[in-house]
């Protein structure tokens, strides 16, 4: 049996075997060679050296013999090759790297990775240019280097791996959630709690799959947790920090929506009406000016935390807020102060 991937977010996946009663011994990594499509020996054997593949719940080596009824599970860091690659020469803001990773910090409107209708431009695209020289930026991968993404209008950081050593580790933090995340939101209206926790499963929506919703009664969708904390009170909107638990598909989107404070300017998740504040025409004008500022979401991916793959260090990064935010957020503490609109406004 196999599972199907268990984030919707990660660029990982993992898949689960059940050996049958009459398996002969076999090493694992060809069992698993043999079981999974599109997938190589050599990742196989990655995953094995970073304790991914696990027999029993227990780690197991790859030159492990498959017994019958053995319960075999695998997290492997990305998918197979769908779609050609071209390098091209984008500037990247990079924070940090070394002969394993490198750490980005991601501009708002960038796509992290090829898909329908982005092709070209996007953050892979600048990764195979940037190290075209590393054999994993030359395999053919759909994704190389990525065990999580951003969405293309939230900016900020993430982690990239070099080696297939690292993305299996990075991988397997991801997915066992010891990675530290935290965003910042700028949110309509003030949700009820200087601190809270916001559940719900989330999952495709039927009628637009475009677009994450949330299953409140747990049925469908897969499990989704999102901590918050309330960082500064402006009025009609709510400046805050958000932990991830989970790493779902827009998640924070659609949590904070789920619960009536959907994110300035989200125009997918409706925070792209004046949705709190007055009547008054000069009122509108200032909210559509800020909406002009920052034409997206109010989301930023602002802090980032996991081991090193080699050294065992750990490594925390922060960056500065994007100018598009950072302006839209001095406009709002200025009208929360009362103080007039800047000439123009």
């Amino acid at each position: 049996m196999i599972e199907d991937p268990v984030e919707n977010n990660e660029l990982y996946e993992h898949y689960r075997f059940e050996a049958d009663k009459g398996q002969t011994p076999l090493r694992i990594d060809k069992f698993l060679y043999n079981k999974i499509e599109g997938t190589s020996r050599n990742r196989i054997q990655s995953a094995a050296d970073a304790g991914s593949i696990l027999v029993n719940n227990l780690p197991a080596r790859s030159s492990y013999k498959v017994k019958p009824m053995d319960v075999i599970s695998i997290v492997l860091p990305h998918p197979p090759r769908k779609l050609e690659l071209i390098p091209q020469d984008i500037p990247l803001e990079i924070v940090y790297e070394d002969d394993q990773l490198l750490v980005v910090n991601k501009k708002a409107g960038m796509v992290v990775h090829p898909g329908h209708g982005n092709y070209t431009g996007t953050l892979v695209n600048a990764l195979m240019f940037h190290l075209k020289d590393n054999p994993l930026f030359r395999s053919g991968e759909e994704r190389p280097g990525l065990v999580h993404r951003i969405d293309k209008n939230t900016s900020g950081l993430l982690v990239v791996a070099k080696t297939e050593r690292a993305m299996s580790h990075l991988a397997m933090q991801f997915f066992k959630k010891t990675t530290r995340r935290t965003y910042n939101a700028l949110v309509w209206g003030e949700p009820p709690e200087e601190e809270g926790t916001i559940t719900g499963n989330l999952g495709r929506n039927p009628r637009d799959r475009k677009k994450m919703m949330v299953f409140p009664d747990g049925d469908q969708g897969k499990n989704a947790v999102t901590h918050y904390r309330i960082l500064e009170k402006l009025g009609y909107v709510t400046w805050m920090e958000c932990r991830l638990e989970t790493g779902r598909t827009h998640q924070i989107r659609v949590h904070f929506m789920y619960i009536k404070h959907p994110l300035f300017n989200d125009s997918e998740y409706g925070g792209d009406q004046i949705l709190r504040g007055t009547t008054f025409t000069k009122y509108k004008q200032f909210v559509n000016n800020c909406f002009a500022i920052l034409p997206r979401q109010a989301l930023h991916a602002r802090s980032l935390g996991f081991v090193h793959p080699v050294t065992g260090k750990e490594l925390f990064f922060e960056s500065e807020l994007p100018q598009d935010i950072s302006t839209v957020l001095d406009k709002w503490r200025k009208y929360t102060a009362g103080r007039e609109p800047e000439s123009g406004e």
